[in-house]
């Protein structure tokens, strides 16, 4: 045995409680294997760090932490539908394994190919959807993938039978969260990722973004379609040079998901297709463009067994009085009725969904531009119904014609006390043009980039952008209007910059990365500069189960978030500094479930600025 290497093999108990029973698979890392938990009485999957060569120990280290890097990211999308679930990471002889979710019947989307062939275009629409929306759910918390690719896509039978209903990513073993302030455990000059997948700019020497991981979801739906990935080559070295000097090869197979493989694998990241775009292309070939409201429901054959899909409730009023709190306290303001025929942003959240942003910048700009009917010139058109230009700041209410968000365009009002009505979002900035049609063609590409750091930094928020019309294009002062949403329900006041220090928290919504609290109570916290004394930081977010309940999450949380966003990780002495938490009435009643956590000192003093 060399030296750090697990003795593997059938029939050994790890860390005296998980049996192997066979080897799964391999990777770059290690091995899979199937083993059963002897406390719980059930099958789980293990992964193992393997080092096959005397020499790989030299980066012992670097694995060990990689891998921890891996379950911490996989973990913080816990619950989510189209994720491998990890329960835990462990030690046992000195390096770590990680206890995920085993799924049974399980085929990877290479090996399916390899066996019965390419899949039709909505077949992959469908499986490409799924892979977006854990994407995105990953990008929302900073996280990029960096390796998608055929291999670590998991097709496995839905609670119907279908035999490759359910839709899964997984192996997040090179994933990166690039603005947390992680360590990198991969040498500058090292290529990461799978060449033939690789985005242009990745090979060039580019950081990794939400625009890399969309570029290889483009390789890995041709590769679905046509059988061969768009640079498949007889080396390496040539599919780089493919990648970053020829165009792919043209596709025979697709058919309507040729402009949508084109749009995703542009070379240039800007001009290539944000996710809004290409969740809403791919939706339209999964369901039919008339059928509006199954598309909010894309594929329910792809649930996980336990995502059940109760009916959208009635939408209940906001109280008078509101609570929020720390871990045992409660809280907070749920949807409401608006006067008028459109629905507010709030709407039922059908568990184990797609959550489709199908109004985010193309599909909102060409439903914006009807002629206005009552004859006046309205600045973004009738069906938006502003009759002044937005101003940076200005928080919005947006009823929304059917039963769900984001779909259609909503009808905006301007709220001016940004938190009394519970807004669903703020102007965060702008994009200049020199002409409408300039407008139309950079405003949605251009948000998307504007709006990208407080997205990253909350948890449920979505970017939209308002385009001005032809004849409005002056009055709304040259520029497209960026704003950001909330994802499933109202944002409930300032976002951003324009908070101001000493304000409390009317939610959980409003709370980012790296915010210090002042705890007035566990239902009273306020916004304050982290250079100053603060209570506690915030340092990401976890999202559980969907049959977590609200008093358990209470209960819960805190310790949720020591295992998912433990503060050692980012550079808190244990021995002084505990996980804390904050939960969210609203958050439960919108079905997202997330639980914002913090960090603060053990004997309940005061932080001084000093923290990493």
């Amino acid at each position: 045995m060399h030296s750090g290497s697990p003795t593997s093999g059938v029939g050994r108990v790890i860390a005296g409680r998980y049996l192997l029973l066979n080897r799964l698979g391999s990777g770059g890392m290690g091995h899979v294997w199937l083993a059963h938990d002897q406390r719980l009485a059930c099958e789980v999957a293990l992964k193992e760090i393997v080092f096959r060569d005397p020499a790989e120990a030299d980066e012992r280290e670097a694995r060990v932490a990689r891998a921890r890097a891996e379950a911490r990211h996989a973990a913080g999308l816990r619950g989510h539908p189209h994720v491998v679930t990890v329960h835990d990471v462990l030690e046992h002889e000195g390096l770590p394994w990680i206890v995920m979710e085993y799924v049974e019947g399980a085929v990877n989307l290479r090996d399916l190919i390899d066996r019965r062939g390419p899949l039709a275009p909505a077949e992959c629409a469908r499986i490409g959807l799924a892979v977006l929306d854990a994407l995105t759910a990953g990008h929302r918390r900073g996280v990029m993938h960096r390796d998608v690719k055929p291999a670590n896509i998991l097709l496995a039978p839905d609670r119907s039978g279908a035999p490759y209903g359910r839709v899964l990513l997984t192996d997040y073993g090179i994933s990166v969260q690039p603005d947390a302030g992680e360590t990198r455990y991969t040498m500058a000059s090292v290529l990461v990722g799978t060449t033939g997948y690789l985005a242009p700019e990745r090979v060039t020497g580019g950081a990794p973004t939400p625009a890399t991981d969309l570029f290889s979801l483009g390789c890995t739906l041709y590769y679905g379609v046509e059988g061969r990935g768009p640079f498949d080559r007889e080396s390496h070295l040539a599919e780089l040079t493919a990648v970053v000097m020829e165009e792919p090869r043209a596709a025979g197979r697709a058919g309507a998901l040729g402009p949508v493989l084109r749009a995703l694998l542009e070379k240039d990241p800007a001009r290539r297709w944000p996710a809004a775009e290409a969740e809403a292309a791919l939706s339209r070939l999964v369901v039919p463009e008339a059928d509006a409201y199954a598309r909010t429901q894309t594929d329910l054959g792809s649930q996980p067994p336990w995502g059940g899909v109760p009916p959208p409730g009635p939408v209940r009023p906001v109280p008078d009085v509101v609570g929020f709190g720390s871990p045992a306290g409660g809280w907070s303001p749920g949807p409401r009725q608006p006067a008028g025929t459109g629905r507010r942003v709030q709407h039922a959240v059908l568990a184990g969904l797609l959550g489709l942003a199908l109004a985010g910048t193309g599909v909102w700009y060409a439903l914006s531009q009807q002629a206005d009917t009552d004859g006046t010139r309205r600045p973004y058109g009738a069906a938006v119904g502003l009759g002044e230009p937005l101003k940076g700041g200005d928080c919005v209410l947006a009823d929304w014609p059917g039963t769900a968000a984001f779909q259609g365009t909503p009808r905006l009002s301007v709220d001016p006390s940004c938190g009394e009505k519970a807004p669903d979002g703020q102007v965060m900035g702008f994009v200049a043009a020199g002409s409408a049609a300039e407008a139309r063609r950079e405003g949605p590409a251009g948000c998307e980039k504007r709006t990208e750091d407080v997205r990253e930094r909350l948890a449920d928020v979505r970017s939209v952008a308002v385009v001005p019309t032809e004849a409005g294009f002056e009055a709304a002062g040259r520029r497209t209007a960026c704003l950001v949403l909330g994802g499933h329900g109202p944002v409930f006041g300032p976002l951003g910059e324009h908070r101001r220090a000493g304000s409390a928290f009317a939610d959980t919504a409003t709370m980012q990365r790296r915010d210090c609290l002042d705890v007035r109570s566990r239902r009273d916290a306020r916004l304050v500069s982290c250079a100053g004394p603060h209570d506690e930081q915030v340092l990401g977010f976890a999202r559980l189960g969907a049959d977590v309940t609200l008093s358990e999450a209470r209960t819960e949380s805190d310790t949720v978030c020591a295992r998912v966003v433990p503060p050692r990780d980012y550079g808190f002495d244990p021995s002084v500094y505990t996980a804390g938490s904050w939960t969210s009435e609203g958050s439960w009643k919108t079905g997202t479930h997330f639980v914002v956590c913090t960090v603060r000192r053990q004997n309940g003093g005061t932080m001084e600025g000093d923290e990493p």
